[in-house]
């Protein structure tokens, strides 16, 4: 059985992530340690103790939802000794993660990239307010012609393709307020504003990629030790060179998860283990590919649940 080792993106965070694992395993303790050190403030202590308003802040989430997901990676490699992965996965933020999973980065290194990634986006939505905007039951055309009438001059992209049914269209505040007026027209079931601090993956986050791209190409990249399915392409990546230009233009690009859960599919992946907080992955990836097998680790009981099943 072929597995594939997918790390979840912004807005999976809560209150009190990563605390159990790091009560419980040297591996997962040792990793939040350093990145509190690596940071300069203590993470730890927002992810714990939060308040929520503090931890959902593109600034802090990020990092937040990095360090918890390799506090699982790290924890998963000492339970299922060996940790078997054909390949990786994140999606958006956790395409980074997935970088970091595959040796292509350090976990310093990485962390210091989300962070500024994180700040760059948060300065970004502060300077041009946006939002986003989730779609049931709708697919890519019908989103895209949703953006189109109601942009009406102003910026409408298609930003995430989830899973069959299940898009989030990105833009400009008014344009995001006539989506959701005209989405009945267009024959979507539903649409619902999303808790986000701007327009992410749409052309408003254009500075946050200039950004970037500075932060990106300074680093001394690795080529990955298992193909990592870009958020932009949903193809392997498999060369150090092509990762600074992918995860610039993931700032500004639709992330094409669904199609990258079909790729890593066709390729024989039939196991995924959704590693860091909540089960959101999961649920995506039963939406799109029929006859795989989606495990979770982000709790103790998870860790356990795994090792009985001889995962």
């Amino acid at each position: 059985m072929s597995r594939a080792l997918v790390f979840p993106g912004q807005g999976a965070q809560y209150v009190g992530m990563g605390v159990e694992l790091a009560q419980r395993f040297p591996a997962a303790r040792a990793l939040l340690s350093e990145a509190d050190r690596v940071l300069g403030f203590a993470l730890s202590d927002i992810m714990a103790n939060g308040p929520e308003s503090d931890l959902t802040r593109t600034d802090v989430s990020q990092p937040a939802i990095f360090v918890a997901s390799a506090m699982s990676l790290a924890v998963a490699e000492e339970a299922l000794q060996p940790l078997t992965r054909a390949a990786c996965a994140g999606l958006s933020l956790g395409e980074y993660t997935a970088l970091y999973a595959a040796g292509a980065i350090g976990f310093a290194e990485a962390l210091r990239l989300v962070r500024l990634r994180g700040q760059a986006m948060q300065a970004a939505a502060e300077a041009t307010p946006g939002g986003m905007v989730a779609l049931i039951g709708a697919d890519e055309a019908q989103a895209r012609a949703l953006c189109a009438e109601a942009a009406a001059g102003e910026v409408l992209t298609v930003a995430n393709l989830n899973s069959p049914g299940q898009v989030v269209i990105s833009g400009a505040r008014g344009a995001c307020v006539r989506a959701l007026e005209l989405a009945k027209k267009h024959g979507i079931r539903r649409a619902t504003s999303l808790a986000v601090a701007g327009a992410f993956h749409s052309p408003l986050m254009q500075p946050a990629a200039e950004r970037l791209a500075e932060a990106v190409a300074a680093l001394s990249w690795r080529d990955p030790q298992r193909p990592v399915y870009s958020n932009v392409t949903a193809a392997p990546l498999t060369r150090a060179s092509e990762i600074p230009e992918l995860l610039v233009r993931q700032l500004t690009s639709p992330v094409r998860w669904a199609d990258s859960v079909r790729a890593l599919h066709a390729a024989g992946i039939s196991e995924f283990l959704e590693l860091g907080p909540g089960k959101t992955l999961c649920g995506m990836i039963a939406r799109t590919v029929e006859g795989v097998q989606c495990r979770n680790l982000d709790t103790a009981e998870d860790v356990r649940a795994l090792v009985a099943a001889g995962a």
